[in-house]
């Protein structure tokens, strides 16, 4: 078979700067993981000085070397220290979830919208898909954050408003008789609540009894998901004690049949496209592009994005937030500019700054040059539905357009993924020979 088989589809050119992003991102994991371990170096440090200058037990200090010591082969799920950088509120940046219970009305729901990771939408497709990614297929439903503590088990949505409070067989989310443990401990499960069987299908693990997660890979958080929800019974049917099923996500290596197990095989759930996370990547919160979803007719009923009354609107819409000197942007950080609304129309429009706005993309379309927007033909529907927390993401924008013109199709993702596996058997050839 000659080198170039025309039989073999041809690999879509890339239209973002996505690959650049994904990149980048992986990039500053590893320095925050070296800064994380200095940090936590010089702590102990100042600790054990302050030790020897009270007079504390020489027994502290060998176990804080201990400790130190563990800290070097704990690296990669280094579970204390995030940079500050990471929150968009300075206030309470410093704030765990067992502080953050406290906090009450729009305070802790503004914290708690922000404690999610958010996947970018598929632009392109990853280089080194059938390697380096996981890929699932996505239940429907109400995506939350999970906290069971001090006997019970809350449920958030994305905007940080409450789901369900209720009794759970995840530690310390029931006050039972019989339980065991510490009553500090608590632990934290990002979900997708699906309706129709009343069941949390769990999707990532966060923190686990008092152990975070967010500084481990999502190999790692993968593995412990799978045998510590077990484990705690929360699988198990609802009972007394335990209102709601929590049920495991099947996680595949994105090669081609992983990919076609999560694309065509049979779910519990209703499928709303799949998820890919790169396997190296910690917990973020907020928007990365080291976790995307995708989504086609086969795998999704709602590819492009319906109004309320679940119709297609003949124009996509698109939601953006309005800033101090009147542009409107994503929810990206740094977020992407779409335009710049009048002064006058503002103030005659009642609009004021951080308002979620819903605009309509004309027959303009939009302005794209080397994958970043430029313009954008926006015409002003009006203002969003208060419960909403968030703009839409660049990514998001990209995806609905590139749905209703050029959509990223199965055949694009099969090809990388086939690209990859003739890479690596092209490689063993050469060592064989």
């Amino acid at each position: 078979m000659a080198p170039h088989d025309i039989r073999r589809p041809h690999k879509r050119p890339a239209i973002s700067d996505q690959q650049k992003r994904r990149e980048l991102s992986l990039q500053r994991q590893q320095q925050n993981r070296r800064d994380a371990q200095q940090q936590a170096r010089s702590l102990a440090s100042t600790l054990l000085s302050l030790s020897s200058t009270f007079n504390e037990p020489s027994t502290s200090e060998s176990v804080l070397e201990v400790e130190l010591n563990e800290l070097d082969s704990q690296t990669e799920c280094s579970p204390v220290l995030r940079s500050q950088s990471e929150f968009n509120e300075p206030s309470l940046k410093e704030f765990d979830v067992r502080q953050a219970s406290k906090l009450k009305g729009s305070e802790a729901r503004k914290w708690f919208s922000r404690q999610l990771l958010l996947p970018e939408w598929m632009i392109d497709v990853p280089d080194r898909l059938s390697e380096d990614w996981y890929v699932f297929a996505r239940p429907s439903g109400k995506r939350c954050f999970v906290v069971s503590s001090n006997g019970t088990t809350i449920s958030r949505l994305r905007n940080g408003s409450i789901l369900h409070r209720f009794p759970s067989a995840l530690p310390n989310g029931a006050r039972r008789r019989d339980a065991s443990g510490s009553g500090q401990s608590y632990s934290i499960l990002d979900c997708i609540f699906h309706e129709m069987d009343q069941t949390y299908y769990v999707i990532d693990m966060i923190c686990w009894r008092g152990y975070s997660l967010y500084d481990c890979t999502a190999e790692f958080r993968f593995f412990w998901l799978n045998s510590k929800l077990v484990e705690s019974g929360a699988s198990e049917p609802p009972s007394y004690y335990h209102k709601y099923k929590f049920s495991l996500v099947p996680v595949y290596t994105c090669d081609q049949n992983g990919f076609y197990a999560a694309y065509t095989g049979a779910a519990p759930y209703i499928k709303d496209g799949l998820l890919f996370y790169n396997k190296h990547s910690h917990y973020q919160p907020g928007n990365t592009p080291l976790a995307l979803v995708w989504k086609d007719e086969s795998c999704s009923r709602y590819v492009i994005d319906t109004d309320s009354n679940r119709q297609v609107p003949s124009q996509q819409q698109v939601v953006l937030e309005l800033q101090d000197d009147g542009k409107v942007t994503t929810s990206d950080d740094p977020p992407v500019d779409f335009g710049c609304l009048d002064g006058n129309f503002i103030e005659k429009s009642g609009l004021s700054s951080g308002n979620l706005l819903r605009f309509a993309i004309g027959d303009g379309g939009l302005t794209i040059v080397d994958g970043r927007i430029q313009g954008a033909d926006l015409q002003y529907v009006g203002k969003v539905n208060g419960a909403r927390a968030f703009a839409d993401s660049y990514s998001k924008v990209m995806f609905q357009y590139a749905a209703r013109h050029s959509p990223l199709k199965v055949d694009d993702l099969l090809t990388s993924i086939n690209s990859s596996n003739d890479h690596r058997e092209d490689g063993d050839t050469e060592m064989d020979g």
